[in-house]
């Protein structure tokens, strides 16, 4: 259970850079329940960016319906935990 906590975090601290360096996001606020839109002003355009800057990092396609289901940053942290474990 603390391998999972250890990977979630630095899982979590590298997408907080991807925000903060790629889409100019203060990285003061981001944070897991951190909304994408409402939060952080990321757009439907961002969205597709986020999701190409995670199959750079992580070589997993991101599916458009995916993609629609991500609405704050857990929910980024979880696709890509889910994602790896899957495969």
């Amino acid at each position: 259970m603390a391998t999972l906590r250890l990977e979630e975090g630095a899982l979590f601290a590298r997408i907080s850079e991807i925000l903060s360096e790629s889409f100019e996001v203060d990285s003061g606020a981001i944070h897991p329940g951190a909304h994408l839109v409402d939060d952080l002003d990321l757009d439907s355009i961002d969205a597709i960016d986020l999701a190409v800057k995670l199959e750079e990092e992580t070589g997993l396609e991101v599916s458009e319906k995916e993609i629609r289901k991500i609405a704050i940053v857990q929910d980024v942290v979880d696709l890509v935990l889910a994602r790896l474990g899957a495969s």
